[in-house]
């Protein structure tokens, strides 16, 4: 970018002076005139002088630009300040949905919006070995057709993909998936698309970095009206809370007991629209609403410190999944044993 201004006439100083403060300057780091002056005759070939400088900076500051000239001049206002760039290009990092390329693309992209010494503090970037991130390179792609295809309200198709024993995505059928879309939103670090199937009337997830060849249709996609969660009252937040890893179906209502160092983690998964009593021995009931597929992984996930109550069929389930468990294991352990 900085070649482009190379050779640059006058009418562009204010530009050139523009991009000096934004990556020279900070509070902690304000340039004189002749600084600036020495970095525009480096950088870019141009001579002026201080008075040229004084008028530029102000002409900057009357279009609205947050200059502050005390004891130096620095760019005070940018796009996003250091906490909100380092939020965002963490975000990427550790983003699985993208390929590693995409991720260091966009940020080096994130980075260009903090100055030179914005990017010494995330020097750890480029020093962190290489985080997990999706094989599937039409990611970016199919966020893209997504998400005109649900501001145009049509239906998509797209081939959706699973791991085979290769660890390479493979179609999970021959034909595609068409599907009306709806929403697309981010969860456990994963991006999922919200839609209906047509054969069905309720709502179905998508693992967005499983879907490849991605497509919007003509034909429009089906009302929400006709889509049995929509019709009842559709509220994002409490379809998140009752669907923690995704899967579909009808929520139940569940009573637990579990321990009361449990409030974190249960405000962490569920948020906050449950109803807990106290008991004794530092127990809790518990009473949430959750999909009873995901309820169930739950429970297995925090076995140690959980009993379901209710419903009784989620009960027995786990039950029975404990007790083939407690068999694998136990084979194991006589196995050791007449080593």
């Amino acid at each position: 970018m900085e070649n482009l201004f190379v050779g640059a006439n006058k009418k562009m100083l204010n530009m050139l002076i523009l991009k000096i403060l934004k990556d020279y300057t900070d509070a902690e780091h304000p340039l004189t005139q002749q600084e600036i002056i020495d970095l525009l005759r480096r950088h870019y070939h141009m001579d002026c002088d201080r008075r040229s400088i004084r008028n530029n900076i102000q002409s900057l500051k009357d279009m609205g630009y947050e200059i502050v000239t005390r004891r130096g001049c620095y760019l005070a206002d940018r796009e996003f300040d250091d906490a909100e760039l380092r939020m965002l290009i963490d975000s990427v990092l550790f983003s699985k949905n993208i390929s590693g390329k995409q991720a260091k693309r966009l940020i080096e992209k994130l980075k260009n919006f903090g100055n030179r010494y914005f990017h010494a503090k995330v020097s750890h970037v480029s020093n962190l070995p290489e985080l997990f991130h999706t094989d599937n390179k039409q990611t970016m792609i199919a966020l893209d057709v997504l998400n005109d295809a649900i501001e145009a309200k049509r239906k998509v198709s797209f081939i959706y993909n699973t791991y085979g024993t290769d660890f390479k995505l493979h179609p999970k059928r021959d034909e595609p998936y068409v599907v009306n879309p709806y929403q697309m939103v981010a969860n456990n670090g994963r991006y999922y698309l919200i839609g209906n199937y047509d054969k069905y009337d309720n709502v179905s997830h998508y693992r967005i970095d499983r879907i490849t060849s991605a497509t919007m249709l003509s034909e429009p996609a089906k009302p929400k009206s006709k889509v049995r969660d929509f019709a009842k009252g559709w509220n994002l937040p409490q379809h998140m809370a009752e669907h923690i890893y995704m899967f579909s179906g009808e929520s139940v209502t569940v009573k637990l007991i579990a321990d009361t160092y449990m409030m974190d983690d249960l405000v962490d998964w569920f948020g906050r629209d449950f109803r807990v009593r106290v008991e004794d021995n530092g127990k809790m009931l518990v009473t949430l609403k959750c999909n009873e597929s995901a309820m169930k992984y739950w429970a297995l996930q925090y076995g140690e410190c959980v009993e379901i109550l209710s419903p009784n069929s989620l009960r027995e389930s786990i039950a029975k999944i404990v007790q083939g468990m407690i068999g694998t294991y136990c084979v194991e352990v006589e196995g050791e044993g007449n080593e």
